[in-house]
């Protein structure tokens, strides 16, 4: 294993992230008719698993392929970025092979969420930070700061919460709808049929401004992700229950100054109960999933890893 990685690195964020300050990503605008637990239009179709609404006509604005080209390029140049520093974790790093397995188990289930995710080429990263973050950008581009790992030494299905949480944004188009919705504030209604037929108008949307590519994600966006992320995890074999042990850990993390992570994914006792209220709906998902075939552990921590001399 190349021993050449830090985890103490300082990596920007991709644009399409969240700076730290945002109100709000795990932040406002209106997502459904009604409330997320209560008057959310229920598929037409009976299924197992959560509720959520319709996807917001709003990211038709924009093109879904612009978008994911335009987060390969943030992702690559990110990556870039942390191998100059020797932050970004090679490919035999334990970390990253268990994130990958993780990855691999859940990846399956998100089609039934966006069929566009079979065509993704979905990338996972390890970065040497010692910061508290996670993101998977449009297209699948999934990364994690090892100091999230680290730190709140997360276990398996915890990674899988955070995993299925993030995914859940990319797959539910998040970024795309907030470029939509900006577009349509910032141009006005009467250019919209203009829009529609996109062309050159979508790399107009995507230079329109840094403010399109450091978006900011509702509190119901947030609150969606939490829900998918937690029927993506079960289906994938990873106990839903941890979508519980984990906002409790970041509760604890968020005591004193709150981490990046923090700053746009507040915690807070809704959060849990939401979650609470929620695990009865996937639980038998859970229970028939097949379960992974080898765990993980999370690094051990700074001083333990300073004395045996590893990570």
């Amino acid at each position: 294993m190349n021993h050449d990685f830090r985890t103490d690195a300082q990596v920007p964020l991709p644009a399409m992230q969240h700076e730290r300050g945002c109100r709000c990503r795990l932040h406002s605008r209106r997502l459904f008719t009604g409330g997320l637990l209560a008057g959310a239009a229920l598929p037409t179709l009976a299924r197992e698993g959560v509720e959520v609404g319709k996807p917001s006509a709003m990211s038709k604005l924009v093109s879904a392929d612009q978008v994911e080209k335009a987060a390969a390029s943030q992702y690559q140049q990110m990556r870039q970025q942390a191998a100059q520093q020797k932050g970004l974790a090679p490919d035999d790093h334990p970390q990253l092979i268990r994130l990958r397995a993780v990855a691999k188990r859940i990846i399956p289930h998100t089609y039934e969420w966006n069929p566009r995710a079979q065509g993704w080429k979905w990338e996972v990263s390890l970065i040497g930070s010692s910061e508290l973050n996670a993101f998977c950008m449009p297209g699948g581009k999934i990364a994690f700061y090892y100091g999230i790992l680290s730190k709140l030494q997360l276990n398996d299905d915890e990674v899988a919460m955070i995993m299925g949480h993030e995914a859940a944004h990319a797959l539910r188009e998040h970024a795309r709808e907030r470029m939509g919705k900006t577009a349509a504030t910032r141009i006005g209604a009467g250019a919209l049929s203009a829009l529609l037929g996109l062309g050159s108008a979508g790399d107009t949307l995507l230079n329109m401004g840094g403010q399109l590519l450091t978006l900011k994600f509702s509190r119901e966006d947030e609150s969606e992700a939490d829900l998918i992320g937690i029927e993506l995890a079960a289906r994938a074999g990873y106990d839903p229950r941890a979508g519980v042990t984990l906002w409790q850990k970041m509760a604890e993390a968020s005591k004193g100054a709150p981490p990046q992570f923090l700053s746009t994914h507040p915690t807070g006792p809704t959060r849990i109960r939401d979650i609470e209220a929620n695990i009865p709906k996937v639980q038998g998902l859970y229970d028939r999933a097949e379960r992974p075939a080898q765990r993980f552990g999370p690094p051990k921590p700074a001083a333990a890893a300073a004395k045996s001399g590893g990570g």
